[in-house]
């Protein structure tokens, strides 16, 4: 705890020493400290059995590639201007197109972040790359299928074996909080930033979901594309004189040339498109994470009281039940976009990050795919998360995992919609029930069908 807190305070003090700026010092240790109280509670529930969330072994596609490495089956190539990061890219199959550019002082290298000097993260489905130009190391997140979210860093300096680093609890400070559904796991925050990259916690900040209103999204990122009359908050910097952003200046951008240099990136986009995609999937995986642990726990839990109480071997309880229950909805409801934010202009990417997400998902007979766009009333055009053919969602525990597909069954094959997914009309539900049932086995055999 004293380390996480000491650790802390050095990066708060590059944030300014001057008198001038001690409120937002003052201000910006108290945003630190409570992530830091919230961790060291959570870590209290899924430190130890039947998580061992520190200790577990792993299998996620960071592990994988360390264990390549360390078997001379692949080998990293270091480039002088990004060190690591493109061959890092090419071996996690992760495309730079996924590119999103970040200039707040939000993350752990944050002195090498600024507005002129933004951090650029890589996505795929499984796996997060963050670079920043001068950095001292690549920082890696990856999901396993049973523990969730891992994280690591590989440091950018020659080696003939690369060794990518596991934390050890740090970067749980803020990555394990309710922002992250009280899991190890992932988070887009939306804060207002100073010219220099310093965020204005005074103004709040915001975890950005796509329940997120538009106005409120991306507060110190970049972000290209059109979006017609919709308005964020990317782009833009705090005006002291009117105490806010300007969301109109840097508004349906195409290009970021003119506000840094562009040259030292792999790709002079920080695409809309990448953007929306990113927020779902960031808390779709922590929502599949949270009923692992949950569902884990449970009966867990269920087990050691049959000991005590001398019931028969397997029994659950009803509490148990009604635990599991509560987080499979939860994991249904992100699974078919409940409460998504409705888009009031269409939405177009300036990359070919479009193109390559839908490219590489799987379709039924009629091509119909869950990756596939919709852009001009919400992200997708069948809500249903593609993340359901996950490693993560197939790593849940059969209890849980049944019970979420049983549910989605029960949602989507009812002529009448279901309380709570009535966004759902009757030709989104039999359309997704047609890809589920083509593409996914387990939810086919519901119906007795393989």
């Amino acid at each position: 705890m004293n380390r996480q807190h000491d650790m802390a305070l050095r990066q708060i003090v590059f944030f300014d020493g001057a008198l001038k700026r001690c409120t937002l010092i003052f201000t910006a240790v108290i945003v630190a400290l409570s992530p830091l109280r919230d961790a060291v509670g959570q870590q209290d529930s899924f430190g130890g059995p039947p998580i061992n969330y520190m200790s577990a072994d792993v299998n996620d596609p960071v592990a994988q590639l360390q264990a390549k490495l360390d078997d001379d089956s692949i080998q990293l190539q270091f480039d002088d201007r990004q060190g690591y990061l493109s061959a890092v890219l090419k071996a996690l199959q992760i495309s730079p197109e996924s590119q999103t550019l970040v200039f707040s002082k939000t993350s752990l290298q944050l002195s090498r972040i600024s507005p002129r000097v933004p951090r650029a993260l890589y996505f795929n489905d499984d796996v997060y790359v963050g670079w920043c130009q001068r950095g001292d190391v690549l920082e890696l997140a990856a999901t396993d299928a049973k523990q969730g979210a891992m994280f690591y860093t590989l440091e950018q300096s020659v080696s003939r074996k690369p060794k990518f680093v596991r934390d050890k609890g740090q970067c749980l400070s803020c990555h394990a909080s309710g922002r992250t559904q009280n899991v190890p796991g992932y988070l887009m925050r939306s804060v207002t930033t100073e010219a220099s990259g310093r965020p204005v916690f005074g103004n709040g900040t915001s975890t950005t979901t796509d329940r997120s209103p538009f106005e409120e999204r991306w507060g110190g990122w970049y972000v290209t594309g059109s979006h017609g009359s919709m308005r964020h908050m990317g782009n833009a910097l705090y005006r002291e004189e009117t105490e806010d952003i300007d969301r109109n200046a840097h508004a349906n951008r195409t290009s970021l040339s003119d506000l840094f240099r562009t040259t030292p990136y792999l790709t002079e986009h920080s695409d809309i498109v990448a953007l929306m995609v990113l927020q779902h999937q960031t808390q779709m995986h922590n929502a599949i994470a949270a009923a692992n642990y949950e569902s884990r726990q449970a009966v867990y839990q269920s087990l050691q009281m049959n000991q005590i109480l001398d019931r028969p071997e397997g029994f659950l309880s009803d509490t148990t039940k009604r635990r599991i229950a509560r987080v499979s909805e939860k994991v249904v409801q992100h699974l078919l976009f409940c409460d998504e934010y409705q888009l009031t202009s269409n939405v177009t990417g300036t990359s070919a990050f479009q193109s390559h997400f839908e490219a590489t998902g799987v379709s039924d007979s009629g091509g119909r795919s869950l990756r596939q766009f919709d852009l001009s009333k919400r992200l997708f055009r069948y809500p249903c998360s593609y993340l359901i053919y996950s490693n993560a969602f197939s790593g849940l525990p059969d209890i849980v995992r049944s019970k979420i597909l049983a549910r989605l069954k029960d949602v989507l094959v009812t002529e009448d919609a279901v309380e709570g997914y009535e966004h759902l009309s009757l030709k989104d539900r039999t359309a997704i029930d047609q890809i589920l049932m083509a593409t996914v086995s387990e939810y086919r055999a519901l119906n007795g069908v393989r």
